[in-house]
């Protein structure tokens, strides 16, 4: 299910031209006001989606379960069940091939109606396709289905001329606006930001500027709006102040530049966008995003967001109770037989990068005599590591010394699945991990886990080598590029068979 070609993952095609900052970046005294100003609590635009459309599902479902109820004369006739439930499955994919859910659609009032009107149609015109291809249009009232078809039509055009009111309102009182910032400057900018602020003035909050050009064509202010730094500020920047989405204000001819500037934006946990308002350009209207009347070329998605996030966060609590409940023994002897054979505290906190790069202290079971403990990980633990206790050596090969960062998931600072957390001083070859390998910050975009792919596939344990390194952060960054719920609950699954199987650089 996971077999990987290094080669093919972008972080082959990003990270070449990406040197990490060597040292802590200092931001602007106006960066660092902005980042001290108070975040309002805002509505996922994913979450108002998805909740409108199983809503819709709902009402379309009880509206035929009720007809049917209340008039068909043979109730325990089974076929309407599965036509009613299929029949509501289908309108929903009808609904979206037809692209009416989405928030710039929710704003629309005889457009939005005249698409889902045609999509609800269209699911009728199947179902009796349907009943008359399988001969059993006899069996369907056609009372119920006409009754059904117009209740549901006059239902659907309420829901969504109410849900339009409601995203008016929510807009208008800025719940809908998404925490901004432009990287670019000069004309490009200030055409952008106008744009912005005729047409979407209530969808974005623009918190500020980036620029890395000094000169005249960069001021400190391009319409109204302050340059908060240069790119590599934004970096930091964005690790200390919540924000949703950076657009970039380039011309398209400027490709070089363009993509300079991507690879660079592309270790950020954020949506990226290029602004297509200045472009001559014309594509197929499919080949934009709309933020107000902007075109917007989606360039990278935040990797796990909204709805995938409470799957995330309901994953993670379900499998760290359940397996705190079910290896409580095992955690208990371990904490016994750490305290028997040397002194010394049962647990170990080490500091770690995790989501965005943000410092969190991962619990483990001590696996190496107190005084010989390595808070910084400056050096690895090696085959036969004199440092490392019986106990320890024991606990390290099997994993159990991870048991305790069930706690952290608890926390909320791991999940069960993604890439692992590693130590600040972590060496390969003698060079600090994010020194070996370019873009390495990108595997911080997710919050780190206790298992992964990179260790489902071999590569734990010791780093000696900088192709190590690499190949660990390349089956992270394929882990998050490709992820789904799935991946979880497969590398999950794949865990202790990995263990067994692939344990020969565990010391």
């Amino acid at each position: 299910m996971f077999h990987l070609d290094p080669k093919t993952t972008i972080h082959e095609h990003f990270s070449a031209e990406i040197s990490p900052n060597k040292e802590k970046v200092e931001l602007s005294d106006l960066a660092k006001w902005a980042i001290e100003q108070p975040v309002k609590k805002t509505i996922s635009s994913a979450v108002v989606v998805g909740v409108s459309q199983a809503v819709e599902a709902l009402l379309l479902l009880c509206i035929g379960f009720a007809i049917y109820w209340s008039y068909v004369e043979t109730p325990n006739n089974q076929l309407y069940v599965p036509v009613i439930v299929i029949a509501t499955i289908s309108a929903n994919v009808m609904f979206n091939l037809a692209r009416t859910h989405s928030m710039w659609i929710y704003r629309t009032g005889l457009h939005q109606a005249g698409r889902l009107l045609a999509a609800w149609s269209m699911v009728f015109v199947l179902i009796a396709l349907v009943a008359f291809l399988l001969k059993i249009s006899d069996q369907v009232s056609r009372v119920w289905m006409v009754s059904w078809y117009a209740s549901g039509a006059v239902m659907l055009v309420l829901f969504r001329m109410g849900l339009r009111a409601l995203i008016a309102k929510w807009t208008k009182s800025g719940k809908l606006k998404r925490r901004t910032v432009i990287v670019g400057g000069g004309k490009d900018a200030e055409e952008l930001i106008k744009a912005l602020r005729e047409s979407a003035e209530n969808e974005v909050e623009l918190v500020g500027l980036f620029d890395d050009r000094v000169d005249k064509r960069s001021p400190a202010t391009v319409a109204a709006c302050p340059k908060l730094g240069n790119v590599d500020e934004l970096i930091e920047f964005a690790r200390l102040t919540p924000l949703d989405l950076v657009i970039v204000s380039m011309p398209l001819s400027a490709e070089d530049r363009v993509l300079h500037m991507l690879k660079r934006l592309w270790v950020l946990p954020i949506d990226i966008r290029l602004s297509a308002h200045m472009s001559k350009l014309r594509l197929a209207p499919s080949a934009y995003s709309y933020i107000g009347d902007v075109a917007m070329f989606d360039m990278a998605d935040r990797p796990i967001s909204d709805w995938n996030l409470v799957f995330k966060w309901v994953f993670d609590k379900v499998v760290a109770i359940s397996a705190l409940i079910v290896l409580s023994p095992i955690m208990l002897i371990t904490a016994i037989a750490i305290r028997l054979e040397s002194r010394g505290p049962i647990f170990f906190r080490q500091a770690r990068h995790g989501f965005n790069n943000e410092l969190i202290n991962i619990y483990k079971f001590r696996s190496m005599y107190t005084e010989m403990s390595d808070l910084n990980a400056e050096k690895l633990a090696t085959k036969d590591d004199p440092r490392i206790t019986r106990v320890g050596r024991f606990i390290r090969k099997t994993s159990i010394d991870e048991l305790p960062q069930l706690f952290n998931v608890l926390k909320g600072e791991l999940s069960i699945v993604g890439p692992r957390p590693h130590a600040l001083q972590a060496k390969a070859a003698n060079k600090v991990y994010h020194e070996a390998v370019g873009g390495y910050f990108a595997r911080h975009r997710v919050k780190p886990g206790m298992t992964g792919l990179a260790q489902i596939n071999g590569w734990r344990g010791e780093t000696d080598t900088v192709e190590k390194i690499e190949q660990r952060v390349n089956y992270d960054l394929h882990y998050i590029e490709n992820w789904t719920p799935f991946s979880d609950i497969y590398i999950l699954f794949m865990t202790p068979f990995s263990l067994i199987s692939k344990n020969e650089n565990a010391f």
